[in-house]
């Protein structure tokens, strides 16, 4: 149709620009969730509500209700629990174990190790025997705390994640669940790093076992937290990477390999950091700004917020963001430490996206009749406040 050959090439040029060059990022996983954890934001999710077999990362909550009985004193690093028949077997029987024998006193710390390093199942009966008399009792305990920290969608069965129809959860819940531990427990999250762990075990030679988590051991920042394998679910993971003061976690499960799952789940991770910036806009109960004060015996009030406050947005971006101050000014006295004085806007593009209460940091007394008058006229007069 076209005999000018460089109109064709100028036509070829032309749609190859037009055209996108970059699919949408997306994780070959059946579900998938990506979250800053500073400001909360979710980076990316796929179908992150469906409700999955949790596998092994349900180790996770057997973790969180024994750090949290350390935590509170019911139970030593140092203390000893007896290995019962019904954990051994688990180590008979093809499953993950840390290779227990019936009759040993094995340390709660031990315990731990064989659970969170070597992915131990029998560990994890060990462990809820030893707390809770069953592990029936244990998942009661488990699926309790999970209901307290916001897991809305997660029923634990037993222990381990081995098969079990009813225990269920989500990667939103799993995500939930990883960085209430990481927040909570910083002191017990060291072992969750660990790469090996040596079990000096009865009647046999001492076992080291490397940690399952593949992105330990990548040069990129990964600092836990689970795998997990069901013939079912296919492979599933729980990963936290750390980069200076950010933390993303990332949650997927229904990966086909173990090769995809550590492939995939470092795509993720990777995308978060390099595509979005977390801001900084105030810290908990750090002085925010100073603010006038009328007829007090300060001129002016200090201001916090009660939380912290980060935003997470797209790079290049944070020119976008802007925060405000808005207050009836000034602020007339007395005024309590821990009222509510003025509110923070946080802007995007001109659009109100978060509104923060600022509280008083301090008592702040009216000034005295006399002082009031003065105050009063040398404002008529001079407009001085």
């Amino acid at each position: 149709m076209f005999q000018d050959s460089k109109f064709i090439k100028l036509l070829i040029v032309l749609i190859f620009f037009i055209s996108p060059v970059k699919a949408e990022f997306d994780v070959k996983a059946r579900t998938a969730i990506l979250q800053d954890t500073l400001s909360g934001e979710i980076l990316y999710e796929k179908s992150a509500d469906l409700l999955i077999f949790p596998a092994s990362m349900t180790k996770i909550m057997t973790a969180i209700v024994v750090f949290d009985l350390l935590k509170k004193g019911d139970i030593l690093l140092e203390d000893k629990f007896f290995v019962s028949e019904n954990a051994w077997r688990l180590s008979e029987a093809g499953y993950s174990s840390m290779f227990i024998m019936v009759g040993d006193q094995i340390s709660v710390e031990n315990l731990l190790r064989g659970i969170i390093v070597s992915s131990g199942n029998d560990a994890c009966i060990a462990l809820a025997e030893g707390i809770a008399g069953t592990e029936d009792e244990f998942a009661i305990m488990m699926t309790s705390k999970a209901k307290e920290i916001g897991m809305t969608n997660t029923n634990f069965t037993n222990s381990s994640g081995i098969n079990a129809p009813d225990n269920l959860s989500t990667v939103r819940d799993i995500l939930i669940m990883s960085d209430y531990l990481i927040k909570n427990y910083p002191e017990y999250y060291k072992y969750f790093e660990e790469k090996k762990f040596t079990w000096d075990r009865t009647g046999g030679d001492p076992i080291t076992q490397g940690n399952r988590n593949p992105l330990l051991y990548k040069n990129m920042g990964v600092d836990g937290i689970k795998t997990g394998y069901l013939a079912y679910e296919k492979y599933s993971l729980a990963a936290s990477m750390k980069r200076n003061d950010r933390r993303l976690i990332a949650v997927g499960s229904g990966y086909e390999t173990k090769s995809s799952r550590s492939k995939e789940t470092a795509k993720l991770l990777t995308y978060g950091i390099t595509n979005f910036d977390t801001v900084k806009i105030a810290t908990k109960d750090e002085n925010l700004e100073s603010l006038d004060v009328w007829l007090g015996k300060k001129d002016s009030v200090n201001v916090y917020t009660n939380t912290d406050i980060y935003k997470t947005v797209r790079k290049a971006r944070k020119k976008y963001l802007k925060a405000i101050i808005n207050y009836q000014g000034p602020i007339l006295a007395p005024i309590k430490k821990g009222d509510v004085v003025a509110k923070l806007n946080l802007f995007y593009k001109d659009e109100l996206i978060n509104t923060y209460d600022l509280y008083s940091n301090e008592d702040i007394k009216k000034v005295n009749i006399f002082s009031r008058i003065i105050k009063s006229l040398n404002f008529l007069v001079w407009g001085d406040v």
